[in-house]
């Protein structure tokens, strides 16, 4: 795909997008930018995908015109998320030097996560690059999605520099209406440099599978044809795992199996205990199981074994686990909050819950559950909901910002 744009810079600077999702910070966002990168290449693209390194500086090539550049920054080892704006600058030189090897220039920088944009913008910016941000979550969307009582975790930086690029950026790509008027309402974000670029799935590695039930059955140990009940996500408040072992509970015996797949973000070890102590508490520790941090082709496994997947965050800019459930033929239920309303279709791939009230989620449940006509009408239509998401149609989108900054004239389609 001949155009001015040959070479991108991609910026992840506090997680590399070659981390197993599920695992400290990795999350959506690694998923998303290595099928945006993957399919960049399949486009004629070079991408580099530039990241923090725990150790020394090391390049891997993930695919054939995907490349990931692992920079030195700060001491060797792990920084602690709250603390890497402390060595944006560091990294920001050491993606400098990087960018001023290159035998052929890259054509754009795109920053992904806020820390990477207070990294890179200076760069682009003294390169003469143009420069894309996308935020993948925001501090203030998290703040009021939060329930009442609970300590507040984003530091006020991140807020103001997430203000600060938001308005400095060539373009700002965001993967759902809700995440739109978040960046315009309270954000300040201006209209015409923002775009909505909704995530794809891989619908070749998320599909049905008639056999991966008895597989996952037997690896967890239990009896052939129990319902299962899937939540795939690192371990936080946020993501609301927590509602969905009381929703557990209120399920009538035998009760279902519920499979929580994920680490705690680093911070957050004391929600996965509480979760421990919650299931004692309620009696469901023998209907639960945590199986920590699997590998995407696992989840690809689970889901498609599962009944029913539970997605109960607070808040999701999109929510890709959903729309992998969708793929694999297995119906989801979740809240009807931000960017759930688009991964979910209320109804096609699943139920949209209005309330985070445990009884209510049991009884969407049982009907699921007790209803097998209802239930295999929603797992067909959910995969077709799915196949209407590609990262070919994503990158597509991507490419015509790019291609736009290039020729100077990209305007935002919010």
């Amino acid at each position: 795909m001949a155009g001015d744009v040959q070479r991108v810079a991609m910026v992840s600077m506090h997680t590399s997008p070659a981390a197993n999702p599920g695992t400290a910070d990795a999350g959506g966002m690694n998923v998303a930018i290595l099928g945006l990168a993957r399919q960049l290449a399949a486009f004629g693209i070079e991408v580099d995908l530039l990241t923090r390194s725990n150790g020394p500086a090391a390049v891997t090539e993930i695919v054939p015109g995907v490349t990931l550049h692992e920079l030195e920054a700060g001491e060797l080892g792990v920084v602690s998320k709250d603390q890497l704006s402390t060595v944006a600058d560091e990294f920001g030189e050491a993606v400098a030097r990087l960018a001023g090897r290159q035998s052929r220039p890259y054509d754009i920088v795109h920053a992904h996560y806020w820390l990477s944009g207070i990294a890179a913008l200076p760069v682009a910016i003294e390169l003469g690059i143009p420069f894309v941000q996308s935020f993948h979550t925001l501090g203030q969307m998290k703040h009021r999605a939060m329930p009442t009582g609970l300590v507040l975790t984003e530091p006020e930086r991140r807020v103001r520099s997430e203000s600060f690029l938001a308005m400095q950026a060539d373009a700002v790509i965001a993967s759902s209406t809700a995440e739109v008027d978040n960046l315009i309402e309270h954000v300040g974000a201006q209209v015409d440099k923002v775009w909505i670029m909704p995530p794809g799935v891989d619908s070749g590695l998320f599909r049905p599978e008639t056999d991966a039930g008895d597989a996952v059955r037997l690896a967890l140990g239990v009896e052939s044809g129990r319902p299962l009940l899937a939540v795939v996500g690192r371990v936080q408040e946020l993501k609301g795992q927590r509602l969905a072992v009381r929703a557990l509970a209120e399920l009538p015996q035998p009760r279902p199996l519920l499979v929580i797949a994920g680490e705690p973000t680093p911070g957050s070890e004391h929600y996965m205990v509480a979760l421990h102590k919650l299931a004692v508490e309620l009696g469901v520790e023998g209907d639960v199981r945590f199986v920590g941090a699997l590998s995407r082709e696992a989840v690809a496994e689970l889901l498609a074994a599962a009944t029913i997947t539970l997605v109960p965050s607070h808040s999701e800019t999109f929510g890709l686990v959903a729309l992998e459930s969708a793929a694999s033929g297995t119906p989801v239920v979740a809240q009807r909050v931000s960017g759930l309303v688009e991964s979910v279709a209320d109804g096609e791939s699943g139920v949209l819950v209005d309330s985070r009230d445990p009884a209510e989620w049991a009884r969407v449940i049982s009907v699921l559950l007790d209803d097998p006509l209802l239930y295999e009408e929603l797992s067909l239509s959910a995969r077709q909901f799915a196949e209407g998401f590609s990262w070919a149609a994503s990158t597509s989108i991507l490419l015509d910002v790019y291609e736009g900054l290039a020729q100077g004239k990209a305007r935002g389609r919010a």
